[in-house]
C-alpha cells in the first residue's frame, strides 16, 4: 500500500494507492469535504472519476495527475454536494457519464448510462461491478473493483462510512432499505479485507465494520 492512508482534506495533496493493474487517487474538495476518486488503468491509461463534487480547477488538476484524459465519470448519487462540478467536467473532457437509474433525472447533467444492480463498467483492462444501494437516495450506487492481485476495493458514496450507513433522516430516505442493501449486497458478498472508500472522510474495511451491523440495526442509523 506504500504511503497511502486515505486521509485527505480540501486544498491538500492527493493520496495515491498503486495496485498491480489500477491506480487509485483520492482528493477532497469543498466545504463539505467531499471525496473524489480518480481510477487509472495501468495497462491503457484510461481513467474514471467518481463524483465530480465541486472545485472544477482542482478536479482538472486531479485528472492531469493521471494521464490527463477522462473517459468515464460516475456520480454515486444525486445530492447537491456530489454534483456541483459535473457539468464543467463533462464539458471539459466529454467522458461517458453514469449514475443510478433512479437518481439520473435529478442530476444537472443527465447520464448516458443509467446503472442498475449487477451492471459492470470497464475502464481499460479493469472491471468495476455496480451495486445499487437504496436508502440514502433511491438510486445510490457503489462500485467494486476486485483486484486480481489482492482484495476488493469498494467505493460507497454516502451509503457506507466508518461507523455506520449514510444519513436516512430526511424525507424520501429509508434506513430499512439502506441497512438491508448494505447487508445483503455488501457485507454478505465481500470479505473482511474489502477496503471501503466513502464519499466523505477516512477509509475503513468491512472487517472493521462488520461486528457493528447488529448495533446499527438496533439504533436505527
Amino acid at each position: 500500500m506504500g504511503g497511502y492512508t486515505g486521509d485527505v482534506s480540501p486544498g491538500g495533496p492527493t493520496q495515491v494507492r498503486e495496485l498491480e493493474h489500477l491506480v487509485i487517487r483520492k482528493a477532497a474538495v469543498s466545504e463539505m469535504s467531499n471525496n473524489t476518486y480518480l481510477l487509472t488503468c495501468r495497462g491503457t491509461g484510461e481513467q474514471l472519476l467518481i463524483d465530480a463534487a465541486d472545485d472544477s480547477p482542482r478536479l482538472r488538476e486531479l485528472v492531469a495527475e493521471g494521464t490527463g484524459s477522462l473517459e468515464h465519470l460516475v456520480t454515486t448519487h444525486q445530492h447537491w454536494d456530489h454534483v456541483r462540478a459535473l457539468p464543467d467536467l463533462v464539458e471539459a473532457f466529454q467522458p461517458r457519464t453514469y449514475a443510478g437509474a433512479d437518481d439520473a433525472d435529478a442530476l444537472p447533467t443527465r447520464p448516458e448510462v443509467r446503472l442498475a444492480q449487477g451492471d459492470t463498467i470497464t475502464v481499460g483492462r479493469c472491471r468495476l461491478d455496480v451495486l445499487h444501494l437504496r436508502g440514502h437516495t433511491p438510486g445510490s450506487v457503489a462500485l467494486a473493483y476486485a483486484d486480481p492481485a489482492g482484495h476488493t476495493h469498494l467505493f460507497t458514496g454516502d451509503s457506507l462510512f466508518p461507523g455506520g450507513v449514510g444519513n436516512t433522516k430526511n424525507p424520501g430516505q429509508s434506513f430499512d432499505d439502506l441497512i438491508e442493501d448494505v447487508t445483503t449486497r455488501v457485507f454478505d458478498e465481500f470479505d473482511d479485507e474489502t477496503w471501503v472508500y466513502p464519499g466523505h472522510g477516512g477509509d475503513t474495511t468491512l472487517g472493521a465494520e462488520r461486528p457493528h451491523l447488529t448495533e446499527w440495526r438496533e439504533r436505527g442509523w
